[in-house]
């Protein structure tokens, strides 16, 4: 695991970092900052998607997207990055987050405008779909290796660790409560999450996309209720927390007593956290928003504006607010992951809160496993063809007795280390494709399509 951590140093070192901010920062300016004028619109369009959906596959693909989005890394990777990179890599997660909205528009903009027809209603899309169709056949071994790592991705990040941090959770709550059930967790919980993830691919866009509309939201607004309550309790205690954060983004010394000293490792923790938990930049929401049927690619974009905004933007602060108003020691230099977090809550709720925090740990790792199952899928089938779904189910199972099994240090390496190659094909397509994200963007803007109603089949041209 030695040889991982060197070449994760090297993958999330200054090269992918600035590749990740450089292309949001370059999409914003040329688009000028998109992602800032169209949340207004992205808000309409969830609420309009609320209130009344009409075919829903717009709303069906954002929860698809946020099922694999909101996961653990909302409340594990929060709390490993405030432990290993200081309050200050909060900040450098929001600056990611605010150039990774414009990332994830041109993502799901572009996967709508490249994707494939596969059947009279079903659409599939994707980076490989976007590289074969917008960049030309002669970029299709880059699409192969999109594919590849995506398909190991979702046995990794998607998977192994959704049931690490759920495991490692319920364990803290049976600690918290006087118990002692190690072995049981791993039978009981690792169990149920490795037969989802056997079951999760053969299911289809549309069923995951409508387990995805029951789970996410649910779980998703329970979990801000307890946050808020949190943050109402220690609301004193905000301004420090965010002076701590901003501090701590250039002077990390003076914050974490002198364990986390480094601007570069805040910096790269901070990235590496953010794009864990978002996933802009990695490409594969837009496997999910390549599915909707909209009258225009950008309307799609305006999804994935709102997507990273909720998972980032809201609940991943609320984490961070919560542990640093608390009262709870941080162990800089230690990933701790989810039970820094409960321990948080419990400094305000008591001990009980733990079991509502395993559940909705739980409940997000499911709900990340049946989107992450969906994209490995769709990556396996572009490469194999359909005969590869039975393999890739069971060993999704596999992967996910393993993530139970793993140490907490080593999957988060693991998954950090494949998301940053990922990265790095998709990002590379975004930029050569970044004259059609920016004349779809105009269109929209200028063409009316902003003030038309949501959910209308797509027109020949944007197809």
């Amino acid at each position: 695991m030695h040889i991982l951590e060197r070449i994760n140093s090297i993958i999330w070192g200054v090269p992918t970092v600035t590749l990740i901010l450089a292309v949001g920062f370059y999409l914003s300016i040329r688009t000028g900052f998109a992602q800032l004028r169209l949340l207004p619109d992205s808000i309409r369009q969830l609420y309009h998607q609320l209130r009344k959906p009409e075919d829903g596959s717009s709303f069906r693909a954002l929860c698809t997207a946020l099922a694999a989005t909101v996961g653990t890394g909302n409340i594990a990777g929060v709390a490993g990055a405030i432990a290993i990179g200081g309050p200050g890599s909060i900040f450098w997660i929001w600056i990611c987050a605010i150039l990774g909205m414009i990332t994830k528009y041109a993502e799901a903009l572009l996967a709508v405008k490249f994707r494939v027809q596969k059947t009279d209603e079903a659409y599939a899309g994707g980076p490989m779909y976007m590289i074969d169709n917008g960049l030309g056949k002669k970029w299709h071994p880059m699409a192969v290796c999109y594919s590849v790592l995506g398909t190991a991705a979702a046995f990794g990040v998607g998977n192994a660790a959704q049931v690490n941090a759920a495991v490692n959770s319920a364990d803290t709550a049976v600690a918290f409560l006087g118990g002692q059930g190690h072995l049981w967790t791993i039978l009981l919980l690792g169990g149920i999450l490795a037969g989802l993830a056997a079951m999760a691919p053969l299911g289809g866009a549309k069923r995951v996309g409508s387990i995805a509309e029951l789970l996410v939201p649910v779980a998703a607004v329970a979990y801000t209720v307890l946050c808020v309550g949190a943050l109402i309790y220690h609301r004193q205690s905000i301004p420090d927390a965010l002076q701590r954060i901003l501090q701590g983004a250039f002077q990390p010394r003076a914050v974490t007593g002198g364990a986390v000293g480094s601007c570069m490792t805040v910096l790269r923790i901070g990235a590496a956290r953010g794009v864990f938990t978002n996933e802009a930049g990695m490409g594969t929401a837009a496997i999910a928003h390549g599915t909707a049927n909209v009258e225009h690619p950008a309307r799609q974009g305006l999804m994935g504006i709102m997507e990273v905004f909720l998972d980032t933007i809201v609940i991943c602060s609320m984490t961070a607010l919560v542990i640093l108003t608390s009262a709870v020691e941080i162990p800089y230099g230690v990933d701790e992951g989810a039970a820094l977090t409960i321990r948080a809550f419990a400094c305000t709720y008591g001990n009980w809160v733990c079991v509502p925090i395993a559940a909705f740990l739980a409940v997000f790792a499911a709900a990340t496993i049946l989107g992450w199952g969906f994209y490995g899928l769709q990556c396996i089938t572009y490469l194999v063809g359909d005969r590869g779904k039975k393999p890739f189910s069971v060993m999704q199972a596999a992967a996910a007795w393993g993530g139970a099994l793993w140490g907490t240090g080593d999957v988060w390496i693991v998954s950090e280390l494949l998301n940053g190659l990922m990265a790095i094909p998709n990002l590379i397509t975004l930029i050569m494709l970044r004259k059609t994200v920016i004349s779809l963007t105009v269109d929209f803007i200028r063409g009316g399509h902003r003030r038309q109603a949501s959910g209308k089949s797509l027109p020949e041209e944007h197809r």
